[in-house]
């Protein structure tokens, strides 16, 4: 028999395992499970509609029939590069750099590209190489996506928030927010930004803001995050990145394949091209220092996930607006019906924002959006949808909610509007957005 230990102390083990916000997706997670019959708005997964395990396979064949004709390699060097410990920066960084060169007009080396776990290694991997001491402090625009408010509690980096508004960003309070933390002694090391139709707001900024934007990081020896996971899907009138925009090297680009290609594959990647000298006067790539700290975290990106992301890009003449022109009709198909139910169901003291695609709307409703309202929806209603709080470090957006329609049919958004209406009105009546908790919610 195992002799009982004394347990290990919460307070002991590192902060963010009871940072409120690193528990959010499981309580979704968890609703979810309850209620399985509830139409969800909440998750912001790809549709599965489009999902084929036989397209993995030609993927494969795809990326391994370049190895060897257009690469060059025998078949023992395909072997050893599919199969075999991978360069940590990645075996597809050339096709990233030339698909960013075609989509994005992105022009970098392939050396300032490291593919990554997700993107959410990405994140880690540049929060962890800038925090160097206590002083170091990053911003991100509220609301925003809670993976990188994880990571940067992870990296030991505090996150200050910066207001958003209908541009994407508060310029003015940008400009407060450093010269506070300035004055405090911190040292802003970078801002975390998602310029188009932004998770999870739907925002996206519009050219001036993005320029403005590009001036003030260089003007406050600032760097930018840029987070591009929904890009392809925010419309015809898509403005071009910041990265794109960028001349002066302010900006560090964050990419995904989750919602272009294959979840499940969990490939992204970091362009980081920024120069960095070392005492001797030496000096490299940002995107080297990152695949140091890569080496020891997770060694490389699988080659055979990597090998199939691979093979879609070469499917697709590098190209992923091309190779999701289905899934955009489908998201920009979903977005208006989900608009216009709105529209006919929703009463004038609700609203909600007019996003250009993506996967999400954001509605404003006169009650308190929480978690205790969220499970009442599912129970009495059966509709999910995602607090708005949870993307706040806190108290914002409590009378506020997040949609995701990337998943639905239209049918099912006929339904789940029907439900939210009926939902929401329950607690419209019940509780108006006041500061106190919802717990005992009927109707």
């Amino acid at each position: 028999m195992i002799p009982a230990t004394a347990p290990l102390l919460l307070a002991e083990l590192h902060g963010s395992l009871t940072a409120p916000s690193m528990n959010s997706m499981n309580f979704l997670n968890e609703i979810s499970a309850r209620y399985p019959d509830a139409i969800s708005f909440a998750a912001g997964r790809p549709t599965e509609q489009f999902f084929e395990t036989a397209v993995v396979h030609r993927c494969l064949d795809r990326f391994t029939e370049y190895l060897r004709t257009e690469l060059g390699m025998n078949e023992q060097e395909i072997r050893r590069t599919l199969l075999q410990y991978g360069r940590t920066k990645g075996i597809i960084h050339e096709l990233i750099r030339d698909h960013l060169a075609l989509d994005e007009g992105i022009s970098v080396p392939a050396d300032a590209v490291v593919v990554t776990v997700g993107c959410q290694e990405a994140m880690f991997l540049v929060l962890r190489a800038l925090g160097s001491g206590p002083q170091d402090v990053v911003f991100a625009v509220t609301p925003t996506y809670v993976g990188f408010a994880g990571a940067a509690r992870l990296a030991d980096l505090p996150v200050r928030p910066v207001g958003s508004g209908p541009g994407g960003i508060d310029l003015d309070d940008l400009r407060r927010e450093l010269a506070r933390a300035r004055a405090e002694g911190l040292r802003p090391r970078g801002l975390y930004v998602i310029p188009d139709v932004a998770n999870p707001t739907g925002v996206s900024m519009n050219l001036d803001t993005r320029s403005a934007l590009l001036r003030i990081a260089e003007e406050s020896d600032l760097l930018l995050f840029e987070d591009n996971p929904y890009g392809v899907f925010a419309g015809s009138d898509r403005l071009p990145s910041l990265k794109a925009l960028d001349t002066t090297g302010r900006v560090i680009y964050f990419g995904s394949f989750a919602k272009t290609a294959f979840p499940g594959a969990r490939v992204g990647y970091v362009v980081a091209d920024q120069q960095v000298a070392d005492e001797a006067g030496n000096s490299g790539l940002l995107a080297d220092r990152l695949a140091v700290i890569k080496s020891m975290l997770t060694v490389n990106t699988s080659p055979l996930a990597q090998a199939v992301v691979g093979g879609a890009l070469l499917t697709h003449d590098l190209s992923l607006r091309s190779g999701n022109t289905r899934q955009i009709a489908y998201y920009q198909r979903n977005l208006r019906l989900l608009r216009e139910a709105l529209s006919r169901r929703l009463p004038t003291d609700i609203t909600w924002n007019a996003p250009s695609g993506g996967f999400f709307l954001s509605l404003t409703v006169p009650f308190v959006a929480d978690e205790a309202a969220l499970e009442y929806s599912a129970r009495e209603h059966g509709v999910l949808w995602t607090p708005m709080s949870y993307f706040y470090e806190g108290d914002g957006g409590r009378c506020q909610l997040r949609l995701s329609f990337s998943q639905l049919d239209p049918e099912t958004i006929e339904t789940g509007v029907d439900r939210l209406a009926a939902s929401f009105e329950c607690l419209r009546i019940r509780s108006h957005c006041t500061p106190h908790s919802q717990t005992d919610i009927s109707c």
